[in-house]
């Protein structure tokens, strides 16, 4: 029987309230590919992984809707929801064959205890992208979310979900459901909210080239070039037209299940070099640590020009 577990974070859904401007950013200034428009809703996909990485609906208020999760196959998504529904927290669903839904799958829906939306699903249509361009991403990296209470977050996702701790900070615990160092990070904040969602890139090199993509479209860095600790990954973070943070991300540890031994905050406290290993990245601008904590007020009207910009563009070519 296999292990109830999930085994890979592979989309996010966000409510946005300019759906033709956030579409724009995220496929021509960012790199996925829109891949089905249904309604108020757009699906768009990296090189790899799931067939889509990102659902953007449009909403009247900002706001995170849901985070994805694989499951192995259709016994590993039933153990799951056994598992959740004898925790006690709130199924949106019974296990359903998603024929209709983009990207098919079998799953279903519940919320973690502090009311984030997830969905567990196995089946989920593959993708290959079809294209070499290290400057777009290749797959979600991971999803960091704030807590009230990142205790009871991580034992939930360890205890139901099956992830295992990577390392703990005083700011985060880092936890991993794959040989990735974490898909998941739970920050510690004031409640649910986005911290920051993150994009796998091809080496250095791909994510330079993303990055001088954003900057050339007006899109400047809020954080980084710079190496975490924690998961030794390299970083470069700025804020979508809806206030939301997002990375681009390469190199992040992979875990040797007989070998990792996950570091306390005492040990990053200590650790060289904080926050960066390199010492090139120091402070985050004012403006992403309020977007960190779920301040979607920092979103610049600016951005949403530039994006319409990009939208005139292309109709007129």
């Amino acid at each position: 029987m296999p292990a109830a577990q999930v085994n890979s974070v592979h989309s996010v859904e966000l409510g946005v309230t300019n759906l033709r401007q956030s579409v724009a950013f995220y496929s021509e200034v960012w790199g996925l590919d829109p891949i089905l428009a249904e309604g108020d809703s757009v699906h768009l996909g990296a090189k790899g992984g799931t067939q889509h990485v990102l659902t953007l609906r449009e909403r009247a208020k900002t706001a995170l809707l849901g985070v994805q999760f694989t499951a192995a196959d259709k016994m590993a998504v039933d153990a799951l929801h056994a598992k959740t529904k004898a925790f006690g927290v709130e199924i949106g669903s019974d296990p359903i064959q998603r024929s209709r839904d983009f990207g098919g799958g079998y799953g279903f829906s519940f919320q973690s205890p502090e009311g984030v939306v997830i969905n567990i699903s196995s089946d989920l249509a593959a993708r290959n992208g079809g294209y070499k361009d290290s400057s777009k991403p290749n797959k979600l990296s991971h999803v960091v979310l704030n807590s009230a209470d990142v205790e009871k977050q991580t034992q939930f996702f360890t205890d139901v979900l099956g992830f295992k701790l990577s390392d703990s900070t005083d700011m985060m615990d880092f936890i991993r459901c794959s040989a990735d160092h974490h898909s998941v990070a739970l920050a510690r904040g004031n409640g649910p909210s986005v911290n920051h969602i993150s994009y796998e890139l091809q080496g250095i090199d791909g994510l330079m080239r993303g990055a001088g993509r954003l900057k050339s479209r007006g899109f400047n860095p809020e954080w980084g070039l710079g190496r975490h600790g924690p998961g030794n990954n390299v970083f470069m973070y700025f804020i979508d037209p809806n206030g939301f943070v997002v990375e681009y991300t390469t190199e992040l540890e992979q875990v040797d299940e007989a070998t990792h031994v996950a570091n306390d905050a005492k040990y990053w406290r200590e650790f060289p070099l904080r926050p960066c290993r390199w010492g090139m990245a120091t402070r985050p601008s004012d403006r992403v640590m309020a977007a960190f904590s779920g301040d979607l007020s920092v979103a610049d009207p600016e951005d949403g020009k530039r994006c319409e910009e990009i939208i005139a563009a292309r109709l007129a070519q």
